[in-house]
């Protein structure tokens, strides 16, 4: 109960510091048609390449 407790404390403190105006930039359609290309650090793979079945 304890992490849901820190869950909840990290949400409201996320919801108090918003930006009003970087919310509205967010909801746009044009940022919810396409998905946003990563950076070279932002990228992870999840599974290594010669783990992979799909390729």
């Amino acid at each position: 109960m304890s992490n849901d407790k820190a869950h909840q404390s990290d949400v409201k403190k996320a919801a108090e510091n918003t930006d009003p105006s970087q919310l509205n930039d967010n909801l746009k359609s044009e940022n919810t048609d396409k998905a946003q290309n990563l950076s070279d650090d932002e990228q992870t793979p999840f599974i290594e390449d010669d783990l992979r079945t799909d390729k």
